[in-house]
């Protein structure tokens, strides 16, 4: 079942919904405990006159039951008041940024394809002026094994007792890459024909196995929950296949989908827009949009959130990462155990930025807090800015892989509200609140309001921030075919590159021409792999397990 999600809005009656009516409704959904009767319409119309939106009754007498249900239903999942309450405070701090070229938008341009996309910041209680990220924030694995090590055997006790989640952002269709399926479902040609979501999950069951191991546990006793934030357009489609791929081996009751919120889109001065004289205008909330959907019920039939069952399973720490990153170590146990050793709430990951021309946002000081920097938002001399070693100061580029534990995440609700959605001025079809006639606008009308998953970092003074090597951990997936960069292509060069590495880090010897691929059925991260040792691969195959050696060699 598709469903979207109004953000975390909860109803007059302070219960958090499904939105049952936005998408429910398109999908011929009824919404079985709401009906348009006077006690609801009488409720919500002073609800809304309240709140100064009662336009959104303009055509309610006009409309056919079915039609009137709808609209009640939708308006009783959105909390009205909260969004005026989004609304001025966005307001106010796209009004204090001065002058507009100095827009500061927090974009994690990584993540979005390094696109400049205007948006407002969410403001700091902190003073202007970019700082580099003091040395004492920031762990490096770069020639550091033996830090390394110490956080791998921290990380993989916690994956042993099972205090370790995985949450994945899976919202995206692969529009760019030509596919309007989710953007996990992906292949980018290996040899395998592994999408993304199947090597995620091999990875996932691959690390669970070598935990057990590590502890002494028997097979099977070291469980990774894996929690999967789709979109409302990705959802049936994202669990039906994992349905079809039996879960890629993994325990199905270990892998709980959930839904990204969306929000109302509103005018200028802050009234809701509606699409059609029955229902109001939703756009997705953006990534950060998963912390208010963390306190969401799972789905209709399961009334459950994903933070009451993070505490009902004793889960301390979350690792939580985008989608389109091939090389992405899910539930890494040296990250997790770095920031474990570290006492720290919440960690990111981040890679060296080479150039400082390089389109990438970097995680910086802004004032005294921590923010993720768009790369438009630093001056040339900062950008270009060395320390004594030669390195840039500003280098520190984000990944879009976060480590949390469950009590941060507990927290921040109350965080939110001090925050300030970021503003996105678009073009938005709307209807004539006389006619009813829709209106398509040429030029940006209202607005669309997001959060990003960054933002909570100017609230926390402890921030883990992990350098470890790009060639090993990112591969971004952004770019249509035969692109320059962060295309189909360059991730499966970047992770059959990675792969040869670690056959020949153990031994083996590969003929010119031939391709390997090792799956994570055999290695998590090169670990295993004793059985290629003075092998030469003659052959170009995919290893699952020690017995596919024979063919290849």
């Amino acid at each position: 079942m598709t469903t979207a999600i109004l953000n975390g809005f909860t109803n007059g009656n302070g219960h958090s919904h499904s939105d049952m009516a936005s998408s429910h409704l398109a999908n011929g959904v009824g919404h079985s405990t709401l009906h348009s009767d006077s006690t609801l319409l009488s409720r919500l119309r002073k609800q809304y006159a309240a709140a100064g939106q009662s336009h959104v009754f303009a055509f309610y007498d006009r409309l056919s039951p079915s039609e009137q249900a709808a609209l009640l239903a939708q308006l009783d999942d959105i909390d009205v008041h909260r969004v005026n309450r989004i609304y001025q405070n966005a307001v106010a701090a796209d009004r204090a940024i001065t002058p507009p070229a100095e827009v500061v938008s927090f974009d994690d341009t990584l993540a979005v394809g390094g696109r400049l996309i205007g948006r407002s910041r969410t403001p700091t209680p902190q003073p202007d002026g970019f700082l580099p990220l003091p040395e004492e924030a920031t762990a490096t694995i770069l020639n550091n094994p033996e830090g390394e090590q110490a956080w791998r055997d921290i990380g993989l006790k916690a994956v042993a007792d099972n205090s370790v989640a995985v949450l994945l952002m899976a919202g995206g269709q692969g529009t760019r890459l030509g596919s309007t399926s989710p953007k996990g479902m992906y292949s980018i040609g290996l040899p395998s024909g592994m999408s993304l979501f199947e090597y995620q999950a091999g990875r996932i069951k691959r690390l669970e196995r070598v935990a057990a191991e590590r502890s002494g546990k028997a097979p099977g006793s070291v469980r990774i929950r894996w929690y999967v934030m789709t979109s409302g357009p990705t959802r049936e489609e994202t669990e039906k296949y994992f349905a079809s791929k039996d879960f890629f081996g993994l325990d199905k009751d270990d892998v709980i989908f959930f839904e990204q919120g969306v929000l109302p889109a509103l005018s200028e001065d802050g009234k809701l827009l509606l699409s059609s004289p029955s229902s109001v205008s939703v756009a997705p909330d953006g990534n950060g949009g998963l912390y208010a959907a963390l306190r969401r019920p799972l789905s209709p039939s399961k009334r459950y959130s994903v933070l009451e069952d993070l505490r009902n399973r004793q889960i301390r720490y979350v690792h939580v990462y985008g989608v389109d990153n091939c090389l992405v170590k899910v539930a890494d146990p040296v990250f997790i155990g770095c920031c474990i050793s570290r006492n720290s709430p919440v960690g990111a990951k981040v890679v060296r930025k080479i150039l400082p021309t390089e389109s990438v946002g970097v995680l910086a000081k802004r004032g005294d807090a921590f923010a993720v920097v768009e790369y438009s938002e630093l001056p040339k001399e900062m950008a270009e800015m060395r320390t004594q070693d030669g390195q840039l100061a500003f280098r520190a580029a984000n990944i879009v892989n976060h480590f949390y534990t469950t009590e941060f995440l507990e927290g921040v609700e109350a965080i939110e509200k001090k925050m300030a959605f970021h503003i996105a001025r678009k073009k938005i079809q709307t209807v004539d609140l006389e006619t009813g006639e829709p209106i398509k606008p040429s030029e940006p009308n209202g607005m669309k309001l997001e959060m990003f998953v960054f933002d909570v970092f100017p609230f926390t003074d402890s921030l883990c921030v992990l350098e470890v090597d790009r060639a090993e951990e990112f591969s971004g997936l952004k770019n249509a075919p035969g692109s320059k960069s962060d295309c189909p292509e360059t991730s499966r060069r970047d992770l059959l590159a990675q792969q040869k590495r670690w056959l020949i880090a153990n031994g083996a010897e590969i003929a010119d021409g031939v391709e390997v691929e090792v799956t994570p059925q055999l290695t998590y991260a090169g670990e295993g792999l004793e059985c290629v040792k003075g092998k030469k691969f003659v052959r170009s195959g995919v290893l699952r397990t020690p017995e596919d050696v024979a063919e290849l060699v």
